[in-house]
């Protein structure tokens, strides 16, 4: 099944409608899809190193704009902000996102957003918080955008590289991915 996911995943990201795909997954991750964009990003930049800025610039204003949306969410629609973090684990995780925001501010966006972290979590968190919305937008534009051009730049150079060896030992990797997941679940309820 893995190998399957894998195979359509790199058709689609050579298909033409890979960009429009990529700016919907990386809208809809930032406030509230579960699958983050890297999940396309990386396999497209392979696919198309010559394309690899473009991607990472679709993949970043797309995320910023989703973040919006969540940020949206979480400060005008609360009920719905609320149920959010429900399901993502933190049904009393508002207050717990308050005292973040009170005692780390900028800093809470500048690392998550950088992260493998839910970056929804921290959108939505942003606007139940009523944390200043000029600082949320140019800080997600600076910690998204780092990201995704990072891992676009080393997916342009290294590229066939990594995704030989990622498809040696994809069970391998696939498992690591899921335990870091996993453990970073387990330290937002701990910190939450």
């Amino acid at each position: 099944m893995l190998r399957k996911t894998y195979d359509w995943v790199m058709r689609q990201a050579g298909s033409r409608h890979a960009p429009t795909t990529l700016f919907a997954v990386s809208f809809a991750e930032s406030s509230f899809f579960p699958i983050p964009p890297d999940v396309m990003l990386a396999p497209m930049v392979v696919a198309r190193p010559d394309r690899a800025y473009v991607l990472a610039g679709i993949c970043t204003l797309a995320s910023v704009l989703g973040g919006i949306l969540g940020y949206a969410i979480g400060y005008f629609l609360e009920p719905v902000g609320h149920w959010l973090l429900a399901l993502m684990g933190h049904a009393n995780g508002d207050a717990a996102f308050r005292a973040w925001f009170e005692q780390w501010g900028l800093m809470v966006i500048l690392i998550k957003g950088l992260t493998p972290i839910p970056y929804k979590l921290v959108t939505i968190a942003s606007g139940l918080a009523h944390f200043s919305f000029f600082t949320f937008v140019w800080a997600s534009v600076v910690t998204r955008g780092a990201r995704f051009f990072l891992t676009a730049t080393l997916l342009k150079y290294y590229g066939p590289k990594v995704q030989e060896e990622f498809e040696k030992r994809m069970t391998l990797y696939t498992g690591l991915l899921l335990g870091l997941i996993v453990i970073a679940v387990i330290a937002l309820k701990v910190l939450g």
